[in-house]
């Protein structure tokens, strides 16, 4: 098999004196979707945070592309191909959606027009929305300017925070299918996601949060049909 495209070994994180993240491994391969499920306060977040430099592991190493990302600053990350869709959006409210997109494209040089024309194509409302401010969007668009504004990095590697979080169940499926379409395309994806039965219906692979620690890994239909991750995560 190839090299991971990402390499996330032995992990320790802590928050002052809580132990956040319990010594968590697992890779993702290029052309994956790979999904970390779990309740809320398990650790999914801390560990996209720590993948993107924003928080620091006490042990352990995160490989991306084949080079340990220890102390590299999370804008230099950014520019090695890897980008976050934060939880809760976080567009800058102020600016419009075009200026939004073209924050993303801060790491590139040459053809943004382009860039910007593909993220218009995968979502068409921010293309009829592209000169008003994103801050009186909705939430559903919201979410898609988050994504369209990742995309605009070039990123070999997305990771996606909460993207259902707060949106009616439609626009869930929106950007379900969207993420699929990504997919499709040929984007890696690493997908924390608390909407556990939309996540793994779209993912090669899943790892299984509790407390910080993985409890249990598959693929997205071995996890689907597990009894135990029905009964703890799928409410059946």
């Amino acid at each position: 098999m190839s090299e991971p495209v990402l390499k996330v070994e032995n992990i320790n994180v802590y928050y002052g004196s809580i132990h956040a993240i319990k010594g968590i491994s697992f890779e993702v391969y290029e052309g994956e979707i790979v999904t970390l499920i779990g309740a809320n306060g398990a650790g999914k977040s801390t560990t996209l945070n720590t993948i993107s430099g924003l928080l620091h592991p006490s042990t352990g190493s995160v490989a991306f592309l084949g080079d340990v990302l220890a102390k590299v600053p999370p804008h230099k990350i950014v520019e090695r191909g890897l980008a976050q869709v934060p939880e809760g959006r976080r567009v800058f409210a102020q600016m419009t959606v075009q200026e939004n997109l073209e924050m993303g494209a801060y790491t590139q040089t040459n053809n943004i027009d382009e860039d910007l024309a593909k993220v218009y194509e995968l979502f068409p409302r921010l293309k009829e929305r592209h000169s008003q401010t994103a801050g009186t969007l909705s939430g559903g668009e919201q979410q898609m300017l988050a994504m369209g504004r990742a995309l605009m990095s070039r990123p070999k590697l997305l990771m996606l925070d909460e993207p259902s979080m707060g949106l009616a169940p439609i626009l869930v499926e929106q950007i379900f299918d969207i993420i699929a379409d990504l997919h499709k395309s040929g984007a890696t994806i690493l997908l924390v996601e608390q909407n556990a039965q939309m996540a793994l219906s779209i993912a090669s692979r899943g790892y299984v949060m509790e407390t910080g620690r993985i409890v249990t890994t598959g693929t997205g239909k071995e996890l689907l049909a597990s009894e135990e991750v029905r009964k703890a995560y799928l409410g059946g």
